[in-house]
C-alpha cells in the first residue's frame, strides 16, 4: 500500500513542478518578451510593455530560454497513459523553446527583416484598439505607455539590420505607408471617444512622435538601407527541417516531402482539369481557370459575399452532423488591418483564450490596393472567384479557425490554450475545406443553386488547395536554394493555378515563412488519421464525434491528438 502511496506522490510531485515551471515560463519569458501576444491571449497586466527587440533584450531573452530548457528536461514524466496531458504539454514546452531559440540564434529575423519593427508598432496599438476589454480611457493610457517605447524599438532596427533581404526590406517599404496611415487616422478615430483631457493631449504628442519615428523609418530604409539590402533570405536544409521538427513535430526528410507534396498537387490538378472538363468540354483548363476567376463579387461587395456565406454554412454543419457549434455568436467581417495587408488576403483574428470581457472575432479580408491599375485589381479579384469565397468562408469560419476558437475553452490544460502547432490551426481549416464538399455542401440546394455552380465551387476549392500544394513544394525549394524568387512566382501561377498577383503575395510572404507548407500538411495528417479512426472503429466510427474530439485537445502537433485519440504513436503520414 505504502509503495503505491509513494509512487502516486512521485507521481503528483513531477506533474506539480512541471506545471510550476510552466507557468513561470510563460509569465517570466514567453509573455515577458513577447508582451503584445499578452494582450492578444488576454493577459492585461502586459498591456503597457512593448517589444525590445534591443541585442541586449535579445540576449537575455536567450539566455532565459536556455535555463528554463534545462530545468524543464530536468522534469522526468512516468510514461504513463493517465499523464498523457502533461507529460505531452511537456513536449510542447520544449519544443517551443527550442523553435524560439532556433529562431533568435539561427534564423535571426531581428537581423534581416525591417518589416517586424515598423509592423510590431503596428501590432503593439492594434491589439489595444481591437477590442474594447477596459475602458477608453484605461487603454489610451496603455497605449501612451507602448508609443513612448516605440522610438527605441525603431532605433533598435537601425543598430540589428546588418544586409538583409532585398525582399525583406521592400516588403516593409510597402507596407509602411499604410502603417503611417494608420497611426494618422486609425488610431485616433478609434480613442475618440476617450474623456481625459490631459490624456488625449499626451496622446497627440506621443502619436506624432511615432508618425514623425515611422516617417524618418521610412526614409531611412529608402534611401540607407535598401542599397544595402543584399542578404539571402533562405534558412537552409538544416535549420528547415529542425524548425518543422520542433513546431510540427513532423521529423520526415524533406525529399520525402517533396514526394509527397507532389504527389497531393498532381492529384488535385488531375481532380482539377476532370471537373473542368465536365464544366466546359470543349475549353483549355486555363480558359476554365480563367472563367472561374471571373465570376468574382465587385470589390466593393467582397465583405458583404463573405457574411452571406454564413447562414448556409451553419445550416449544413447542423443538419449533417459535421461538428458541434459551441456558440451562436457570428464573427464580423472587416477589412485587414493595414500592417497585413502584403502578404495576407484572408484571416481569422479571434480573441485570447483568457480574454474575458472583449470576445468578439474578427474576419478580416483583404481588399484591393487603391493604387492598383484596373487590370491587376481584375486580377486580385480572380483570387475570391465564387468557388474560392466558399472555399475560404469555410476556412476562415465555419467549420475552420472560427469554430477552432469556439472549442479552445475546452483544452485541457494552459499549455494547450496558449502554444500551438500551424498543422493543427491551418491544417484543420484547410482539412475542412474539402471535407465540408465531400459530405455534399456546393450540391445544388445545399450551397450551390445549380449543377454548374457546384461544380464551380469544386474548382475553388481545388484551387485553394493547389495554392497550398505549391507553398509546400516552394517553401522547401526556395529556402533550400533550389528555386529562385522569380521561379517562385512562375511555379505559383503555372503550378498552382494562380493570378501573377497572387502570385507574387505568396512568394513574399514565403520568404520569410518557410514553413507554410504546414496547410497541406496539416491537412493529409488529419485525413490520415480518420482513415485510421475509421478503420480502428468500424461502424461505431462517427464523423461529428471525430471532430468534437480532435477539437477538444486544442491547437498541439497532429502527432500528439493522433496519440490522444489513437492511443498509439503510429506515424502521421
Amino acid at each position: 500500500m505504502s509503495s503505491v502511496m509513494n509512487a502516486r506522490t512521485a507521481k503528483e510531485t513531477w506533474k506539480q513542478q512541471f506545471e510550476k515551471v510552466s507557468d513561470e515560463y510563460f509569465d517570466q519569458v514567453y509573455f515577458r518578451y513577447q508582451p503584445t501576444q499578452g494582450t492578444q491571449v488576454g493577459y492585461h497586466q502586459y498591456d503597457t510593455q512593448l517589444e525590445d527587440y534591443s541585442r541586449k533584450s535579445i540576449d537575455a531573452e536567450v539566455a532565459a530560454l536556455k535555463d528554463f530548457e534545462k530545468r524543464i528536461e530536468a522534469i522526468h514524466p512516468e510514461d504513463a497513459v493517465a499523464d498523457f496531458v502533461p507529460r505531452s504539454d511537456r513536449e510542447i514546452v520544449l519544443s517551443t523553446i527550442h523553435s524560439r531559440l532556433l529562431t533568435l540564434e539561427t534564423i535571426r529575423p531581428w537581423e534581416k527583416n525591417a518589416d517586424n519593427y515598423s509592423s510590431a508598432c503596428a501590432n503593439g496599438a492594434f491589439v489595444l484598439m481591437e477590442r474594447k476589454f477596459a475602458p477608453p480611457d484605461d487603454r489610451l493610457r496603455s497605449l501612451i505607455a507602448r508609443e513612448k517605447q516605440m522610438p527605441a524599438l525603431l532605433a533598435a532596427a537601425r543598430v540589428n539590420l546588418k544586409n538583409p533581404p532585398h525582399v525583406y526590406t521592400e516588403i516593409a517599404i510597402e507596407q509602411l505607408p499604410d502603417i503611417v496611415s494608420f497611426f494618422e487616422h486609425d488610431v485616433p478615430t478609434a480613442f475618440a471617444d476617450a474623456h481625459d483631457p490631459a490624456l488625449k493631449a499626451e496622446f497627440a504628442q506621443t502619436n506624432a512622435a511615432v508618425i514623425a519615428g515611422l516617417k524618418d523609418y521610412l526614409n531611412w530604409l529608402k534611401t540607407d538601407l535598401l542599397a544595402k539590402s543584399n542578404g539571402d533570405f533562405r534558412i537552409g536544409a538544416d535549420a528547415f527541417s529542425k524548425k518543422l521538427h520542433y513546431d510540427e513535430m513532423v521529423d520526415l526528410p524533406l525529399d520525402k516531402l517533396l514526394e509527397i507534396g507532389w504527389a497531393d498537387m498532381r492529384k488535385n490538378q488531375a481532380h482539377f482539369i476532370e471537373v473542368a472538363k465536365e464544366l466546359e468540354p470543349d475549353k483549355d483548363t486555363r480558359a476554365v481557370l480563367e472563367e472561374l476567376g471571373e465570376n468574382h463579387p465587385a470589390p466593393d461587395h467582397l465583405l458583404d459575399a463573405f457574411r452571406a456565406t454564413f447562414d448556409g454554412l451553419v445550416s449544413f454543419i447542423r443538419a449533417n452532423h459535421i461538428v458541434t457549434i459551441p456558440s451562436d455568436v457570428r464573427p464580423i467581417v472587416e477589412e485587414t488591418p493595414p500592417f497585413m495587408r502584403a502578404t495576407t488576403t484572408a484571416s481569422m483574428d479571434t480573441p485570447g483564450p483568457f480574454e474575458t470581457h472583449a470576445t468578439e472575432a474578427y474576419f478580416n479580408v483583404t481588399l484591393p490596393d487603391p493604387s492598383m491599375t484596373p487590370a491587376e485589381v481584375e486580377g486580385y479579384m480572380h483570387g475570391f472567384n465564387v468557388g474560392t469565397v466558399i472555399s475560404t468562408a469555410v476556412h476562415e469560419a465555419y467549420p475552420g479557425h472560427y469554430i477552432q476558437f469556439l472549442w479552445l475553452p475546452q483544452a485541457p490544460s494552459r499549455v494547450r490554450k496558449l502554444l500551438g502547432a500551424n498543422t493543427d490551426v491551418e491544417g484543420w481549416a484547410h482539412y475542412t475545406e474539402q471535407m465540408m464538399l465531400d459530405e455534399g455542401y456546393g450540391q445544388p440546394g445545399a450551397g450551390a443553386r445549380d449543377e454548374r455552380e457546384s461544380k464551380f465551387l469544386r474548382l475553388g476549392q481545388l484551387q485553394d488547395a493547389l495554392l497550398r500544394n505549391a507553398r509546400f513544394i516552394v517553401g522547401i525549394e526556395m529556402h533550400t536554394g533550389k528555386m529562385s524568387f522569380d521561379e517562385a512566382v512562375a511555379f505559383f501561377q503555372k503550378e498552382g493555378y494562380q493570378s501573377k498577383e497572387g502570385a507574387m503575395v505568396e512568394t513574399k510572404r514565403g520568404t520569410s515563412d518557410p514553413t507554410y507548407l504546414y496547410y497541406t500538411l496539416g491537412k493529409l495528417e488529419i485525413m490520415k488519421l480518420r482513415e485510421d479512426m475509421k478503420k480502428k472503429q468500424g461502424a461505431a466510427f462517427s464523423l461529428e464525434k471525430f471532430h468534437d474530439d480532435f477539437l477538444k485537445q486544442g491547437f498541439p502537433p497532429v502527432k500528439i491528438v493522433r496519440e490522444a485519440l489513437m492511443g498509439d504513436d503510429s506515424p502521421t503520414l
